[in-house]
């Protein structure tokens, strides 16, 4: 009885395959219409944007690295010196 209750479901999902694919297609369809391309404009502002968070990020990371190898440094010499 169980094996058979297992197929019905397996059997209704393999049918419902068709169905399920082609509305996953129309809503493909209808979401690409909605999309738009940016304008050079638009891609010249962003790009600027990201170059500059960029080097602000890497400037960023650069002076925290070096105030905490510095430290280290500072603790690993203080405890070799006694």
């Amino acid at each position: 009885m169980a094996i058979a209750a297992q197929e019905g479901t397996i059997t209704a999902t393999v049918k419902s395959w068709p169905q399920r694919i082609k509305g996953f297609y129309n809503d493909v369809r209808t979401e690409m219409k909605k999309v738009t391309t940016p304008s050079l404009k638009e891609v010249r502002a962003t790009t600027t944007v990201v170059i500059i968070t960029v080097f602000l990020f890497g400037l960023y990371f650069w002076a925290v690295d070096s105030v905490i190898g510095r430290a280290i440094d500072w603790v690993l010499r203080s405890l070799t010196h006694r």
